[in-house]
């Protein structure tokens, strides 16, 4: 099909212009506070500073450039940012799976990842840039790294996804077992010593400083780690199709009979392996520090697309054996559609909730305007702890504000009883 790649590039066009729309209420939220309150404080040494456990080098660095050029005045062009790495995902994704398995499957697999409601975390918060902008260096790797002699620009695009947050992980060990796995190829491993020393180099100067979240990690992470990776698997399998939940374990062992048949009738080549080694270990890595929170926590929507992603290439292979021709491809067809309409009915029914959220924010932005110049402020009044936790003090959030400019621009105040309880809990209590 010489237009399927315009296709795929028009539906992505027009579903991210329809998440922009569906997110023009939205602002700033949670951990983007983080990076607006102490970007005014940082200094080259910051931007090698992990978030959480994760390297965010380029992360920041993109964050800079729009807090220093639009600032809070308007949200859009933080999503801007997010649907662009996103669309970039959903096109390689279709460029990885035509050469494997032709244009149809392709074009279903990129539609099946462009409307992924169930991974509606990494698409209606901007600051998830950070995981879509490492998902797109990855595959530009993945994809890159098709081309033998093209070791160098690869090696680059893995140091990229690293650097934007600790999902590149994911890839370097899809690229280093493809390498491993191919013997004529096995002396491009050298090519990633230098990627894996600087981030050990990183890790030791800065990552194993980073936050943990409450409670902390412990050993006992590493008996749970099993079924918090399992559980994961089985959640970004059903995620494919817009399901969650206890329809994971059950669509996990299709997933892996349908994968081991595959390979038992045509063998598994050195990328698809990769793929699954990059998929469980993605997991499996998380789970030593997140497993403390819950087998079920690897469920949460900002893991499913990361691993809907790699399932759609390792699925890919699988399908390329349907019937897709004859009086079979109207079935497959609208089995397709039924799959791609139940996310978005996901996604759009996350979107139109949300702004009650983002209601909540803007109280709060009005709860602090209101509260500057009272003389009962409470230097220590945190506003809301459940939307604004990186803002404990009010001056952290008028220092931002004052550099960066008032995010309350065009945004009315809605949610009233938020306002009445931001300015209880800016006040003394003895005022």
């Amino acid at each position: 099909m010489p237009r399927a790649l315009p296709i795929v590039v028009a539906a992505a066009l027009v579903v991210c212009a329809v998440i922009l729309w569906l997110t023009r209420t939205y602002t700033f939220y949670f951990d983007e506070w983080t990076f607006i309150s102490t970007a005014p404080d940082w200094t080259l040494a910051t931007f090698f500073k992990p978030h959480n456990e994760h390297p965010a080098i380029l992360f920041r660095l993109v964050y800079s450039a729009l807090l220093n050029t639009v600032g809070l005045r308007s949200y859009l062009p933080y999503m801007a940012a997010l649907v662009i790495a996103h669309a970039a995902n959903v096109v390689l994704i279709f460029e990885l799976i035509r050469r494997r398995s032709g244009d149809l499957v392709a074009m279903a697999a990129a539609l099946l990842l462009l409307v992924l409601g169930a991974g509606w975390e990494d698409l209606l918060w901007a600051f998830q840039m950070a995981w879509l902008g490492s998902v797109a260096f990855g595959l530009g790797a993945l994809l890159v790294l098709q081309t033998p002699r093209r070791i160098a620009p690869a090696t680059a695009l893995l140091a990229a996804s690293l650097a934007c947050s600790g999902i590149g992980i994911v890839f370097a060990v899809a690229a280093t077992v493809q390498l491993a796995l191919t013997p004529r190829r096995r002396r491009q491993l050298l090519w990633l010593v230098p990627v894996g020393v600087a981030l050990a180099a990183w890790y030791g100067a800065f990552g194993r400083f980073g936050n943990h979240p409450n409670p902390q990690p412990t050993a006992g992470n590493v008996l749970v780690d099993p079924l918090y990776a399992l559980w994961g698997l089985g959640q970004a399998a059903a995620g494919i199709i817009g399901e969650g939940g206890w329809f994971g374990p059950p669509l996990l062992l299709v997933a892996v009979v349908v994968l081991a048949r595959r390979w038992k009738r045509h063998g598994a080549d050195s990328f698809a392996l990769g793929i699954a080694a990059g998929l469980v270990a993605f997991y499996l890595v998380t789970g030593l520090t997140r497993a403390q929170l819950g087998y079920q926590q690897s469920g949460a929507s900002r893991y499913v697309y990361v691993g809907a992603a790699l399932w759609l290439i390792l699925l890919a292979d699988a399908a390329r054996d349907l019937p897709w021709r004859g009086t079979w491809r109207p079935a497959l067809a609208a089995c397709l559609f039924l799959a791609c309409f139940s996310s978005a009915v996901l996604l759009f029914s996350f979107a139109i909730a949300r702004p009650v959220v983002m209601a909540r924010q803007v109280a709060d932005y009005y709860a602090l305007a209101a509260e500057r110049s009272d003389p009962c402020l409470d230097p220590a009044g945190a506003v809301d702890l459940y939307v604004m936790p990186a803002i404990p003090r009010p001056s952290l959030y008028y220092r931002a504000v004052d550099r960066y400019g008032d995010p309350r621009a065009g945004m009315p105040l809605r949610d009233v009883a938020s306002y009445e309880m931001g300015v209880r809990n800016l006040r003394k209590a003895d005022c």
